[in-house]
């Protein structure tokens, strides 16, 4: 006789619903509710995102790194779910009646759930240094080394060069590629770490198995996200201290849309 041993909370892959478009418009409308009701808390926390953003342009633009501007500002995109893990909290506790103030927006980060968290973030950091190191091989394989480059000089070789064209062009579908990995890898697995106590193998396979299933609606939310992402940078940044808090609830209510709870 074979004893079945019960599959734990903490290692059981959810059921995922199939969703749609109308599923992606009520999420980014609840997304934009929350904002509206909490913003005063949040505000100042949205910024964090913009600092970083700054910081990585001026680290580009003041060193020999000027190659990496776009890969670098684009590919803080691929952190985006860890820094909005306060903002999943906020809407779950608001969601249960419970207070949601600012204090609580680094709660994920203490206790077993901030250990998961952490290792999720470890795999997208990872991520995020395997796309800026194949944006670099990219442009040296395309013009070798930058020494005493200018940001002027860049953008000249870049889009008066046929190699700078094929850069453009086969760079842009490997950091597409990235992108897919980075969003079927993520789209559940961090508010799924905040809502309930799972390990963090489980969070990321229930977010390729959303995926998998939803691909289409997937899709088109990774491309509102880009594009609001895009919005937000103009001017200086200073947007996504709205479009961040707006995003990370809508993701949210994505996540409690997409996953059985």
């Amino acid at each position: 006789m074979v004893a079945i041993t019960p599959v734990s909370e903490e290692t059981r892959i959810p059921d995922v619903r199939r969703i749609g478009m109308a599923d992606l418009r009520w999420a980014l409308a609840e997304g934009w509710h929350d904002f509206r009701e909490k913003r005063g808390d949040i505000l100042l926390v949205g910024f964090i995102y913009p600092l970083v953003g700054f910081i990585a342009a001026w680290f580009a633009l003041n060193g020999e790194l000027i190659p990496l501007l776009f890969p670098l500002v684009a590919g803080l995109s691929l952190l985006g779910p860890t820094v909005a893990s306060g903002f999943y909290e906020l809407a779950r506790r608001r969601e249960q009646g419970l207070e949601s103030g600012w204090t609580h927006f680094f709660d994920p980060w203490s206790g077993p759930r901030g250990r998961e968290l952490l290792l999720a973030t470890l795999t997208l950091a990872l991520l995020f240094v395997a796309w800026v190191g194949t944006a670099w091989r990219l442009y040296q394989g395309a013009f070798g080394l930058s020494q005493g480059l200018t940001i002027s000089a860049f953008l000249e070789q870049l889009f008066t060069t046929n190699e700078g064209w094929r850069l453009i062009i086969f760079g842009n579908l490997v950091g597409l590629g990235f992108a897919v990995i980075a969003l079927a890898s993520s789209v559940v697995t961090f508010p799924m770490l905040v809502d309930r106590p799972v390990h963090v193998g489980t969070a990321i396979a229930t977010s390729f198995k959303a995926a998998t299933q939803n691909p289409v609606a997937i899709g088109t939310w990774g491309l509102i996200v880009a594009a609001l992402l895009v919005i937000g940078c103009i001017p200086l940044f200073v947007g996504l201290a709205v479009v961040l808090p707006v995003l990370g609830y809508a993701t949210w209510h994505l996540y409690t849309r997409l996953v059985e709870r």
